[in-house]
């Protein structure tokens, strides 16, 4: 039977919040809640409202604890492959999301839950959080990009360790790792703290930010020659911006910027 509302979509602002409502199967992802990613993500990534988007589960104990391994109980390994190639399909919307992403980690984010963290582009855990990829544990690998991803925020030689001993890291080792970017203070809900760590985001230039996600992620694995080029591409489409032009009248005047996306 189809979930109704597996993710649920709240605005605030320019900024959207998209939350995993399984609080009951501590936020699992299933193939549901997959689907909802990838339909609301395309919403998101066309509205030209929307300036960021928040990742983040229900309640205070999880954001995601992974795959929802009772749906995977009844599944063959064509129908597990099926619904792996997902996570590339419809996670991978905003894995390519010309706008930030940014993980509210409001508990444990295991397995497929941190993966969906390491789409994002930033990560803010509570302090309660833990982290951890454990499914050489359960006899198979991180396959929704988790041998990918972790090694390129971590390391290498962390992500072997985090991957092959299965060790969960707190949110304090998280962050002293760079696995996340900021962990919220003690009492002030995840969400809330996020989004306001995330004002300058909210209120920039989002032709610019697109252009400089751009440009980090299509010049990180090549020769530092076809980066410049790459982000030579990118800086061009600032230039035709009306934003780029606000912003030389907004300093002239002694303002803050209105920016429009145009």
């Amino acid at each position: 039977m189809s979930e109704a509302t597996p993710v649920k979509l709240d605005r605030r602002g320019a900024v959207a919040v998209l939350t995993i409502d399984r609080a009951d199967r501590r936020n699992a992802l299933s193939r549901d809640a997959l689907l909802a990613f990838g339909r609301l993500g395309r919403e998101l990534v066309d509205d030209p409202e929307v300036r960021a988007i928040v990742i983040t589960g229900a309640g205070d104990k999880a954001f995601c604890a992974g795959a929802d391994l009772k749906e995977r109980q009844g599944m063959s390994p064509d129908d597990v492959r099926r619904q792996v190639g997902l996570y590339r399909t419809d996670l991978g919307v905003l894995a390519r999301s010309p706008k930030p992403v940014i993980a509210a980690i409001n508990g444990v984010a295991f397995g497929g839950g941190l993966e969906l963290a390491l789409i994002c582009d930033l990560r803010v855990a509570a302090p309660h959080a833990e982290l951890a990829l454990p499914e050489t544990s359960l006899g198979i690998i991180p396959g929704a990009g988790g041998t990918q991803r972790l090694p390129r925020v971590v390391g290498e030689a962390r992500a072997k360790e985090m991957i092959l001993l299965g060790r969960r890291l707190t949110a304090p080792e998280a962050l002293a790792w760079g696995l996340v970017n900021r962990v919220s203070p003690e009492g002030t809900p995840v969400v809330d703290d996020a989004i306001a760590w995330i004002e300058p985001i909210a209120s920039g230039a989002p032709i610019a930010q697109a252009a400089a996600l751009g440009a980090i992620d299509d010049g990180y694995d090549v020769p530092l020659s076809l980066g410049l080029e790459i982000e030579r591409v990118h800086y061009d489409e600032t230039l035709r911006s009306e934003d780029r032009l606000e912003a030389l009248r907004a300093f002239a005047e002694k303002r803050k910027p209105v920016y429009k996306g145009r």
